[in-house]
């Protein structure tokens, strides 16, 4: 059967996985009666709670004798090291493209990666039925990105399409039929060119490990695309390392294809193929699978290093182990590493003690995603503020610079510059009307400056802005940025939370914390509506007698506690502090002494 590998890349919401839906669907992948859920590729619980693609994952379909291959990529740059694997495994891309937006930071990330590679891509202007779309200027701005990213001739001269994933259809001509995807199907067919590997079929078996997946029933599968020869079920290969060191030999159990939705059992896999294999205990991502006459691993394509790093430690509060029941460093670690080894964007070190361990990626939601799905394991972890990652260029600090752009009513747009380019040391450097009452602001802001600022953006422009950034590049240290100008407000005892005692303290600023709720001493149970820290007693309740007012006996009544997202948390929280997090439960403490620490202290105060 003919073959083509393509990846579908886009912004986060520009529709790729919509449109993935629609394909599957009009190819025939589905039953006439088959149930199938929206967004049927993004099947992790996070992606759909979140609307966001996450993880990489190929699904394949077949048009008129060809067998396509699509891989659904992450449209967010914190999920970038999925990217950069899987473009290897790709003869082509699908550029979505929001005909309304236009290309977006995340665009520009992952079209940087697939040119370098030398993928010609096809450009698909969707939404173009929605009021504002303005698709010309969409694809104008779209050759403008690709002569900024160097793209070659061949490159440049991208065929087009408009269309409307969520409808169904695309068409070479703006007022087309608008029926189906057949003019994308041929697109695909006739433009993207065969897998070269097919005129490799003859020479040793070699394939470079993208991906790596777990099954209960088989183990370890790592994803792949066939670069030369052929592979049955039952044959001996070997795993080279990226240093061409060998890391194991074994008997390849079961070789999958992705057929629809689903993974299909195969007997032989040929060149060209993505195929998962299963059968090896420590062959892992980057590592090549190979004949055991081959002595040369294939090349790994370069993973952009992480800029931010983040603690984590185990939960030493007066509640730990209350909801969780994995909360040892070993268990933490073996999970953190666990994690290491699948993502090639995270790093783990271990600190000294022993007890915590330095995490390092892309980004916080990249942080915030693997919290969250180990805090639905069953873990209970202290996370510290992030802190950026800084290089060494000579005698001179660099730092990482991202390019900020916003969409923001023109209202606000003063209020936004003033902050980035103020405090924050980002350099402005464009600001144009972006229709419908609104301006885009485009800004190099350095990292640092971005931590904890979404919470302080969605204020300032009263929710209806939306912040894009991405990674830019390496600038001079540009000097200390001020971190919270708010104190918080400090629980000074250990019990359940009293309404009377949290109905004295709006006064001192908003609440974190409803009536009824277990706290304790350095637990963090509001924001200061001044600078400094101010301890609190949250268990203080009203003396009772037996004398009655009218002015003195009013009910109480407490304002709607502040309830913070997992990434609201950590962005929120100063160099002294952590967020503990549970199953249950994320709070907000001071960073815990030891006693002997503690005991230093208190005699250097006197």
């Amino acid at each position: 059967m003919d073959l083509r590998n393509i990846a579908i890349i886009a912004h986060v919401d520009h529709g790729k996985t919509t449109l993935v839906d629609e394909l599957l669907k009009q190819s025939g992948a589905f039953r006439a009666n088959q149930a199938v859920a929206e967004r049927a590729m993004d099947s992790n619980d996070l992606e759909r709670e979140r609307g966001i693609t996450i993880f990489a994952k190929p699904t394949s379909l077949e048009w008129k004798g060809t067998r396509i291959n699509i891989v659904d990529t992450p449209g967010h740059a914190d999920f970038g090291g999925e990217v950069e694997r899987i473009l290897s495994m790709v003869d082509g891309v699908v550029l979505l493209v929001d005909a309304a937006e236009g290309p977006m930071p995340q665009t520009k990330f992952v079209t940087s990666k697939a040119l370098a590679l030398g993928l010609r891509p096809i450009v698909v202007l969707n939404k173009v039925d929605k009021p504002d779309a303005e698709p010309d200027r969409a694809l104008d701005e779209c050759f403008d990105l690709f002569a900024t990213l160097d793209a070659t001739e061949d490159q440049l001269d991208f065929p087009h399409l408009y269309a409307s994933g969520r409808s169904g259809w695309a068409d070479a001509d703006l007022d087309g039929p608008r029926k189906d995807l057949h003019a994308l199907f041929n697109l695909i067919v006739n433009h993207v060119p065969k897998p070269r590997q097919i005129a490799h079929q003859d020479e040793d078996f070699r394939m470079l490990a993208t991906t790596l997946g777990a099954d209960p029933f088989v183990g370890r599968l790592l994803t792949g695309r066939v670069e030369s020869g052929k592979l049955k079920v039952g044959a001996t290969v070997q795993a080279l390392s990226r240093m061409g060191e060998k890391v194991e030999q074994f008997r390849v159990t079961r070789i999958q294809a992705f057929r629809g939705l689903a993974q299909q059992d195969i007997e032989e896999a040929q060149a060209g193929d993505i195929v998962s294999l299963a059968g090896m205990t420590k062959a892992t991502v980057a590592d090549t699978i190979c004949a055991l006459a081959v002595d040369e691993p294939l090349a790994a394509q370069p993973i952009d290093p992480p800029t931010i790093t983040v603690t984590f430690g185990i939960n030493d509060s007066p509640l730990a182990g209350r909801d969780g029941k994995k909360v040892q460093s070993r268990v933490i670690r073996e999970r953190l590493m666990k994690e290491a080894e699948s993502n090639v964007a995270i790093k783990v070190t271990d600190t000294p003690g022993g007890e915590a361990f330095e995490v390092a990626g892309r980004g916080e939601l990249q942080m915030g995603v693997l919290i969250e799905n180990m805090r639905r394991e069953g873990f209970e972890l202290s996370i510290s503020r992030p802190q950026v990652l800084f290089r060494e260029d000579g005698d001179q600090k660099l730092e990482p610079i991202e390019e900020v752009t916003i969409d923001v009513d023109d209202e606000y747009s003063g209020a936004v510059i003033e902050k980035l380019t103020g405090p924050r040391k980002g350099d402005l450097v464009e600001m144009r009307p972006g229709g419908a009452g609104k301006t885009r602001i485009i800004a190099h802001v350095p990292s640092r400056g971005l931590i904890g600022y979404h919470g302080e953006f969605l204020t300032d422009t009263r929710g209806s802005g939306v912040l894009n950034r991405v990674f830019h590049e390496w600038s001079p240290y540009r000097g200390p940025i001020p971190g919270r100008r708010q104190g918080v407000l400090i629980s000074m005892e250990n019990g359940t939370s009293v309404a009377y005692a949290l109905w004295n303290l709006e006064d001192r600023g908003k609440m974190f914390i409803g009536a009824q709720e277990p706290v304790y001493t350095g637990m963090i149970i509001g924001e200061h509506s001044r600078d400094n820290d101010l301890e609190v007693n949250p268990l203080k309740g009203k003396k009772l007698t037996n004398v009655r007012a009218s002015g003195t006996d009013e009910a109480v009544r407490l304002t709607t506690p502040v309830t913070m997202s997992l990434e609201q948390a950590i962005a929120y929280i100063d160099d002294d502090e952590l967020v503990e997090v549970t199953p249950n439960a994320i709070r907000l403490r001071k960073r815990f002494l030891d006693p002997h620490e503690r005991k230093r202290q208190s005699r250097a105060a006197g």
